[in-house]
């Protein structure tokens, strides 16, 4: 099938739907943090962990022009199955007071732009990512179907005229989002979940751990190109967070990055999550390759937004063997789930406390988990951020990236400070 893109028959002039075919395009290479489970420690010269492959972008040709019957126009674009759609726009050229939006079809998920936010970021406009070149790409949309709608004040006339001088909005891509079976197919790893599954809900402990619930909040799912996934979470009173950095390797992966933050089910089991709230990345503050530490420290816009879910902090101190542990993450792509115990109904606990530069665990992790923390059950505070499975499973010891970052983070709670005010 030709992955150009198709026109059906328009149901009125002023709304068209466009429904993608399957995507062909190639998805980046994958970065799972189970594909390499001990590349670390065997291999690490020549084998990585990257982040899992969430989906894969594909070319599109659409536009969303003036009409002067309406005040609004309009494009669905609908890609079966698909987890998520994120609409690249080439152009936004809009009329002042006029603006373009990117919706669910329920309207549970609304992204605005009063033009190109890379041009001139207005007042009320929503986070939006950028990939190289020109324009820039909406925020995801969760499910199968975008709504990209123009607003306009009033009637546009001179409608015509006004796309000849190409005013309105044009798609050149998307991105869609695998279905669960194409993910599976997409990232074969080791195994990482150690023995039976063991990850809950985070909302199943709402009542049972509820301090371990509250500290699961500061937790975002990262998309990172709009193709991979990873786990990302605040970190110290201000606007600052950490990541592997085999989750965001430059300053340009970071600006093609959004994070989602309360994605996680209403009920327990219910596998029924809220949209959450998107950020985009905004600064970029410190990076250690995989070969050192693995962690990439970097601020986001709109900062405001996700001041609500909290915030986690460092532990100075080195792990010890069988204290209790947790880990908050997005393993799989899914909403977030919590590891509090081990096969048999034991706590998870730390089983190797070093091992270079790592501390070693039985607790389930997955492809997503990259860059989940791991929280010391006494404290509640991150004792190692997570990077290699293979059960053992493995995070950087938290303590050695404080020693890097302490002068960029503010690591005592309730202190606030003025050390990052991006975004």
């Amino acid at each position: 099938m030709s992955r150009k893109s198709r026109f059906l028959a328009a149901a009125i002039p002023l709304a068209v739907t466009l429904i993608l075919p399957a995507a062909t395009a190639s998805a980046a290479p994958v970065r799972s943090d189970d594909a390499a489970a001990q590349a670390q420690s065997r291999q690490p010269a020549t084998l990585a962990p990257k982040p899992d492959a969430a989906g894969e972008k594909a070319a599109a040709n659409a536009a969303v022009r003036y009409s002067p019957d309406s005040r609004s126009t309009q494009v669905t674009l609908r890609s079966p199955g698909s987890s998520y759609l994120k609409v690249h726009f080439a152009s936004v050229r809009l009329l002042p007071g006029d603006r373009i939006t990117v919706a669910s079809p329920s309207g549970r998920e609304v992204h605005t732009y009063r033009g190109d936010p890379t041009v001139r970021k207005q007042r009320g406009d929503s986070p939006f990512t950028v990939h190289g070149g020109t324009g820039f790409a909406a925020m995801s949309i969760d499910g199968d179907t975008a709504v990209v709608t123009l607003h306009s004040a009033k009637k546009r006339g001179n409608a015509a005229a006004l796309t000849r001088q190409g005013f309105g909005a044009r798609i050149d891509s998307y991105f869609r989002g695998f279905t669960q079976a194409e993910y599976a197919s997409a990232n074969p790893r080791t195994f990482s979940v150690c023995g039976a599954e063991d990850r809950r809900d985070t909302t199943c402990y709402k009542t049972s751990h509820p301090t371990e619930y509250a500290k699961s909040r500061a937790v975002a799912r990262q998309l990172l190109n709009g193709l991979g996934h990873c786990t990302s979470w605040r970190v110290g009173d201000t606007n600052t967070m950490l990541t592997n950095q085999h989750c965001m390797e430059s300053a340009a992966d970071l600006r093609g990055s959004e994070f989602q933050f309360d994605y996680e089910c209403a009920t327990c089991g219910g596998r029924n999550p809220g949209a959450g709230v998107k950020v985009s990345g905004a600064e970029l503050l410190k990076l250690s390759p995989l070969s050192a530490l693995d962690y990439a420290l970097f601020s986001v816009n709109n900062f405001e937004s996700i001041q609500q879910f909290g915030t986690l902090y460092l532990e100075t101190r080195e792990p010890t063997a069988g204290e209790r542990i947790y880990i908050p993450g997005h393993g799989d792509t899914l909403p977030k789930r919590l590891t509090i115990v081990e096969d048999g109904g034991g706590n998870c606990v730390i089983r190797t406390p070093s091992s270079g530069v790592n501390t070693g665990y039985m607790c389930d992790t997955s492809g997503g988990n990259s860059g989940s923390p791991v929280l010391a059950g006494s404290s509640h505070k991150v004792i190692a951020l997570h990077h290699l499975g293979g059960c053992p499973n493995w995070g950087t010891r938290i303590s050695l990236v404080y020693k890097e970052i302490s002068a960029l983070i503010d690591n005592e709670p309730g202190t606030a400070d003025s050390r990052v005010l991006s975004g």
